[in-house]
């Protein structure tokens, strides 16, 4: 990502949630800086949010520098529910030829020269081929909606077609629609699914579909296994929220592993050559309130990358035994108890916020 930027020649687009000063940001205030005063336009889109680490010195620096910098959906007292949408997309698009995306941020967490014992363990991929309009087009149409400067000079370039065996699309969960398609495919995928479902994500609370396609896919025959965090998490609460599910799954032949060195941030899914990277984790909230977009592939060389990145992690983490987990005392499923119903209870209070903002999300 560093040397695309540094290597751009027309414009640098950048959409990220998660964006607050340190060591690493302050290489890409100095990129994105240097790429604007050599004459490229830069935009970068940052949630609100998810950038309020990011300290006014910094903001103003890439401001006096040329670099476009707009916030999507500035917290308001007065807004009340409204707050609650984020863009929780991370993607990178450098002159149309090259797109990044995956589930990194600009924070000292994702980088393991700074951080060596707590980094966030995960995964951009890079892009290249049409898909990458698709990309800049997905980036255009929120950033004209909260930035000044519209976007509408910078066309993407042409680019050639993929040369190897993969197809690709695009897969953007927008608020406006009440069903996540990035959701659709991941359950399309897994009941299509002959030969493996593999699945992670960094929070696990499925919808009653996904949980029923991954039992399902387990029953007939597939190598279905769920890569999620151990020990090691930003919200433990969330944790607890999805092992609820643990006890169904386990008695189907779902394999479920959790990761044990530091906190595992990947979301992807694999079903047998079929790939979906990007943003989405597998959780309800995504779903209602989150600006979302993963990549998908239908592309063997691709899956086979995934497979042994996953393969790896899978050997650093610790698979859940359905026995031992039947066994544990009642102090060790009390979390889980409690958890589940402050779930059901921020569910009924998400979907009551949700119907009063009705279509005032703030696209």
């Amino acid at each position: 990502m560093e040397r695309a930027i540094a290597n751009a020649r027309r414009y640098v687009l950048l959409e990220f949630y998660l964006c607050e000063s340190g060591a690493l940001m302050e290489r890409f205030i100095l990129l994105l800086a240097a790429a604007a005063q050599r004459g490229v336009r830069v935009c970068l889109l940052l949630d609100a949010y998810g950038a309020m680490g990011l300290q006014k010195g910094d903001r103003e620096r890439l401001c006096s520098s040329g670099v476009d910098l707009a916030f999507y959906n500035p917290l308001r007292l007065a807004r009340w529910g409204r707050n609650l949408f984020r863009d929780h997309r991370k993607l990178l698009v450098v002159d149309g030829e090259v797109a990044f995306t995956g589930g990194a941020g600009l924070t000292d967490d994702f980088d393991p020269d700074l951080r060596p014992e707590t980094w966030w363990h995960d995964t951009m991929l890079e892009i290249r081929g049409p898909c990458v309009a698709d990309w800049h087009a997905l980036f255009a149409r929120i950033w004209n909606r909260w930035a000044p400067f519209p976007l509408a000079a910078c066309a993407p370039c042409s680019t050639p077609e993929y040369v190897g065996g993969g197809l690709g699309r695009v897969a953007a969960q927008p608020l406006a629609v009440a069903r996540s398609e990035i959701m659709r495919s991941y359950v399309r995928e897994v009941r299509k699914a002959r030969q493996r479902v593999w699945l992670a994500t960094a929070y696990f609370m499925p919808s009653w579909k996904l949980a029923r396609a991954l039992r399902m896919g387990a029953r007939r025959g597939c190598d279905v296994r769920l890569l999620l965090p151990g020990p090691f998490t930003d919200h433990p609460s969330v944790r607890h929220m999805g092992r609820r599910y643990y006890q169904s799954l386990l008695r189907h032949g779902v394999r479920i592993f959790e990761y044990q060195p530091r906190f595992s941030h990947l979301k992807l899914l694999l079903c047998d050559d079929w790939v979906s990277l990007g943003s989405s984790n597998a959780d309800a909230w995504n779903y209602r309130w989150n600006l979302e977009a993963n990549q998908e592939a239908q592309d063997p060389d691709l899956a086979e990358q995934v497979e042994t990145m996953l393969q790896e992690d899978f050997a650093r983490s610790l698979e859940i035994d359905l026995a031992d987990w039947l066994r544990r005392p009642w102090h060790r499923r009390w979390p889980e108890w409690f958890w589940g119903r402050v779930q059901a209870l921020l569910a009924w209070i998400s979907s009551q916020v949700r119907q009063r903002t009705g279509s005032d999300e703030p696209l």
